[in-house]
């Protein structure tokens, strides 16, 4: 992967927050990873689609035939984000075992990146993703994201923390358990492997992307 930077400027890892609800849950998930790329010296930008005008794909495939899309919003800054940027998190909750309406709606929009040529390839990816009760589609939307950095050609980091295996990604529920037939709940942030998971995102995502400059 060639490198656009001119020597001395810092890297960049560019989270893309598909939560309806910014600066929550998914968001402290995405902040933990972002926390530990800034103290190896990386730049970070966090981007809230609930904050972002994106339209729908409308599905006239300009895009077929010129890296461009005939909706013009603000996936055109998106489309420059993340070409310049060297790593990128995606970050959603899971919805209906999907990832959110907003994090597709997203991923449809960025056909542009793909259809003529891969101009994401060889880039850096990494995802964090969050659910309500366990074992209840928190896989599906971590798939739906691995998917999309696969079609994309990037190079997709699974963490994995030293010592006993916890988990596979950073994955954070908010199931505490059941007391008295009811679900008891917890914040997102009280997820302990979830956090572990997503620091060590941030630390083997800055590591890969010094390996490839």
């Amino acid at each position: 992967m060639e490198r656009k930077q001119e020597k001395g400027t810092p890297m960049k890892i560019l989270a893309i927050n598909g939560s309806h609800r910014a600066g929550k849950g998914t968001a402290s998930l995405v902040e933990a990873a972002l926390e530990e790329a800034r103290a190896r010296g990386f730049e970070t930008e966090v981007v809230e689609l609930s904050k972002c005008n994106i339209e729908y794909c409308i599905g006239c495939n300009r895009c077929l035939g010129k890296p461009e899309c005939t909706v013009q919003d603000d996936m055109q800054g998106l489309y420059e984000k993340m070409k310049e940027a060297d790593g990128i998190i995606l970050a959603s909750p899971n919805y209906f075992a999907n990832v959110s309406a907003r994090m597709k709606n997203f991923m449809d929009r960025t056909r542009p990146l793909h259809m003529t040529a891969n101009a994401l390839k060889g880039k850096v990816g990494g995802l964090v993703a969050t659910t309500g009760l366990s074992n209840c589609g928190g896989e599906e939307a971590v798939s739906a994201m691995q998917r999309w950095f696969q079609i994309q050609e990037m190079l997709l980091v699974q963490p994995r923390p030293e010592g006993e295996v916890r988990g596979n990604y950073p994955l954070a529920t908010m199931f505490r358990g059941f007391e008295d037939g009811r679900v008891k709940w917890r914040r997102v942030e009280d997820d302990e492997a979830a956090f572990m998971f997503a620091r060590q995102l941030g630390r083997d995502m800055c590591d890969l992307i010094e390996k490839l400059a």
